[in-house]
């Protein structure tokens, strides 16, 4: 009985470690920096993180589902230029519950190519993903080079306004979003098909799950949920510049991983992706303010998702060899 208890407890840590590490490394920078932990400085670093947690949403899914999606960041960035060239030069004056729906609408669409190519024609994410990062980045100058300003109150609003008067919506609407997707995830019937489906795709077949459908669903989720992305940056920064996501693809993969998400597919829980998006940001915002070099930041951060894959990949290895 000891043994089991152990197990368990063993197990609890494993896939909660993210925590232990956030609550470390954030009193570690406390210590060193007085002003780190302040009520401005913590909101600043939710406030920050929200963009990038719809983008890190997105390849959690695709991965406990056992696939990836490296063109979340491209679809973040296509989407923000081309809805805010739609706004502000092709049509001024649309409302921007309109534009809302049409960012949402390209970040889907995309995504929908992506699962298509993937889930029915047969042809492999590496490839598929990696092919679309490739045409969107692209794209992305070829709609526009300049920064579209001027866009509507209500589409800034979502990723740049506050409720109660000081709470960043972005950070309200990303809480609300992760609360409901663990949920969906973990009760519901296409949650767990996601979850079946990454853990043993023949298995999920033979257990009369679509699994076709399943993963063309995964991917149009993470193509709205990057065009999301995109909508949360534009109000962050105040405009929808073409840099906008092009640097997304490395922390979403990372904060997917380092909170626990399995590069194998079918383990893992969203909520603990969350983990991984704050210790990402909290490693660069203590870094910044203690004056590391930047480069400083990008060693700390691929030093620390090197870990995290290494601790999962011998996770993984000790599981096939038990048979469990």
């Amino acid at each position: 009985m000891l043994s089991v208890r152990d197990d368990r407890l063993r197990e609890l840590v494993r896939e909660n470690v993210v925590w232990i590490l956030l609550a470390i490394v954030f009193g570690g920078f406390s210590l060193l920096i007085p002003i780190f932990d302040s009520v401005n400085n913590i909101q600043a670093l939710l406030y920050g993180s929200a963009a990038l947690g719809a983008v890190v949403m997105a390849e959690s899914v695709c991965l406990l589902s056992g696939h990836f999606d490296l063109s979340v960041g491209s679809i973040t960035g296509f989407s923000a230029i081309t809805t805010g060239v739609i706004l502000a030069q092709w049509f001024p004056g649309t409302p921007g519950i309109v534009g809302i729906a049409i960012i949402l609408a390209i970040g889907g669409t995309i995504g929908l190519l992506n699962g298509v190519s993937v889930a029915y024609v047969g042809v492999n994410p590496f490839l598929q993903t990696l092919s679309f990062l490739i045409i969107f980045s692209g794209a992305i100058e070829v709609v526009s080079t300049a920064t579209m300003i001027n866009l509507p109150d209500l589409y800034m609003f979502v990723g740049g306004g506050k409720v109660f008067g000081t709470i960043p919506f972005a950070v309200v609407l990303m809480a609300v979003i992760i609360v409901c997707l663990h949920l969906f995830l973990v009760y519901t019937p296409t949650g767990r098909a996601i979850y079946a489906v990454g853990s043993n795709k023949q298995a999920a077949e033979e257990a009369g799950i679509d699994v076709q459908k399943v993963v063309l669903g995964v991917y149009v989720f993470s193509g709205v949920m990057s065009g999301l992305g995109g909508l949360l940056y534009t109000g962050y920064i105040g405009a929808a510049s073409p840099t906008i996501g092009g640097h997304t693809l490395f922390p979403a993969f990372a904060a997917s991983i380092i909170g626990g998400i399995s590069l194998f597919g079918g383990r893992g829980k969203v909520t603990n992706a969350v983990g991984g998006i704050l210790l990402l940001a909290t490693i660069q915002v203590g870094l910044v303010l203690l004056n590391m070099d930047p480069t400083v930041v990008k060693v700390v951060n691929g030093t620390i998702l090197l870990g995290a894959i290494l601790l999962y990949t011998a996770q993984k290895k000790r599981t096939d060899v038990s048979g469990d």
